[in-house]
């Protein structure tokens, strides 16, 4: 495929974007909950890491009942977290370190407690009133139609005072706003023009591709492969309030906003397959947003064939759109990679997000193989899992608890005596930061080494990328190949040895089990090697 010189591309291809849930990365207030200032102290560690960019979680003004994506005031940050003082602070600290900062950007809903909402709470004359998406009942009084809410329940909400209905696709304190609506437009875009002014290098949009609704507000039909179990807003195949065209022509002016100031980025939360997903890329004429998230990693089955099969197909599109590609294997909605595949699988999982043509976005923590965290129903808070207790994967609490950083109390993450918003990890004693900068062969030391190897190997950033069989059905393997270096990259998925021949030849740059073992050497259980060969 297409290869790209690496001085040639832009940071947010070149690098890895690392996320941090500020809620959750280092309290320096002593009140449980993560914070800017702690962030800032501890980028150091994240220059150590070897990404390019740190992308925030909403720090906006909020009422907290989403933790953040019910923002009240898009041009503010929360208490919680600090001031505009210490977000600039951050900035300042990240950039003199070389790393960018990109923060959450929340377009397609606002919080109830937002003045906007608040104004056009007051009557259908108000001039925020059509700043929302407002429905009379149905002829029998009830909801506008059968469309629903992410979080379960109708995706509508009676205002009493008015007899209207005003539509959420999230919880009924998170509004959903009128993009139709050109003042929405031009204030929405407004702050993004006020972060970038500050500094700001770019934003993770939330939720882009629900942006705007068909406007005849049809029943949407049934999904036929939802079962019992599953959330109740997989039971609609959601044809009229996702993807819709109107939402690239707003995507089309939101990128002309950030094309006003210089090498700035933004990247789509889209969940959609992948002939939907890379047209919001746009095009050389009409370009949209710069990365598309690429998902598919975490929902498809831990499979090397299957993997394969989709990395090639996602590659090609790619070339094909004249998209960038990206990987993905966790996320604050996600549950824990490690926890998904293993911990045999997961230095092979590791690997694979870190060597396939694209940029990779990490979780914070997943570098040191953080897990889901058991939380118990009395100290459960995410509204998803609150409002759907029959489900249990619902809830997002498990993947978002405090960073491990080191042995004592709170595992660094507060102050001793405090109580963490969420419950720590039960082994957060001995999986932790401290410990395995201490430990050359730790999860956090071959981190490094696969970031230390991007940087020294450029056909592992804008490389060719190329598949090869290797003879089993349980290993993937393919090359990155750039100025007449080739890299071959080999990933065991099973429990057994596997002699994948002439791909093992050459110099092993680096193995998941430490060991180079002899040229041509079999693939041990679950081994991952990147391989140089000769010429």
């Amino acid at each position: 495929m297409t290869q790209t010189l690496a001085g040639e591309l832009k940071w947010w291809q070149r690098g890895i974007i690392y996320q941090i849930y500020p809620r959750s990365f280092q309290d320096a207030s002593g009140d449980g909950v993560g914070d800017l200032r702690g962030i800032t102290a501890r980028l150091p560690y994240l220059a150590s890491l070897g990404v390019e960019a740190v992308w925030l979680s909403p720090i906006f003004t909020s009422p907290m009942r989403d933790f953040g994506y019910d923002v009240a005031d898009y041009c503010g940050v929360d208490p919680l977290f600090g001031t505009l003082e210490d977000f600039d602070a951050l900035v300042q600290g990240a950039h003199r370190l070389g790393l960018k900062v990109m923060l959450d950007y929340v377009p397609n809903h606002s919080s109830s407690d937002h003045a906007w909402f608040q104004e056009a709470l007051k009557g259908k004359d108000s001039p925020k009133r059509d700043w929302y998406v407002w429905r009379d009942p149905a002829p029998d009084g009830s909801v506008p139609n059968n469309w629903k809410s992410f979080f379960g329940g109708p995706a509508w909400t009676l205002d009493e005072r008015s007899g209207q209905y005003y539509l959420h696709q999230f919880l009924p304190s998170q509004p959903d706003l009128n993009w139709r609506n050109p003042e929405v437009r031009a204030a929405m875009y407004g702050a993004l023009r006020f972060w970038m002014r500050r500094g700001v290098d770019g934003f993770r949009v939330d939720v882009i591709w629900l942006l705007a609704e068909d406007d005849r507000y049809l029943d949407e039909p049934e999904n036929p492969d939802w079962q019992p179990g599953m959330i109740e807003h997989a039971s609609l195949d959601h044809i009229y309030t996702q993807d819709q065209p109107e939402t690239h022509a707003y995507i089309r002016e939101m990128r002309q906003v950030l094309d006003e100031f210089e090498d700035r980025m933004m990247v789509g939360e889209i969940y959609l397959p992948v002939d939907r997903l890379l047209p919001y890329a746009g095009t050389k004429d009409t370009e949209m947003v710069h990365l598309p998230f690429n998902f598919h990693l975490i929902g498809m089955p831990w499979d090397a064939a299957q993997v394969r099969a989709f990395a090639d197909t996602y590659d090609a599109a790619c070339v094909l759109a004249g998209a960038w590609p990206n990987w993905v294997l966790g996320n604050h909605d996600q549950h824990r990679f490690k926890t998904r595949v293993g911990t045999q699988g997961y230095r092979v999982a590791q690997t694979l997000l870190l060597t396939l043509r694209g940029t990779p976005t990490v979780y914070y923590g997943d570098e040191i193989g953080m897990e889901n965290v058991p939380v118990p129903p009395e100290k459960m808070v995410d509204p998803a899992g609150l409002q759907q207790p029959d489900v249990p994967a619902a809830s997002r609490d498990p993947e978002r608890t405090p960073m491990q950083w080191d042995s004592t109390e709170n595992a660094g993450f507060a102050p001793a005596g405090v109580t963490p918003w969420l419950p720590l990890a039960a082994d957060a004693d001995q999986v932790n930061v401290a410990a395995q900068e201490k430990d050359e062969g730790s999860d956090l030391n071959y981190f490094r080494a696969l970031t230390r190897l991007r940087r020294e190997h450029p056909a592992l950033v804008g490389g060719e990328y190329h598949s090869h069989d290797a003879g089993y059905g349980d290993v993937f393997a393919f090359e990155r190949t750039l100025d007449g270096e080739r890299l071959t990259v080999l990933l065991n998925f099973g429990g057994e040895t596997r002699a994948v021949g002439a791909l093992a030849n050459g110099e092993t740059l680096l193995s998941s089990l430490w060991d180079a073992g002899a040229v041509g050497a079999p693939l041990r259980p679950f081994e991952a090697r990147i391989v140089r060969a000769g010429p």
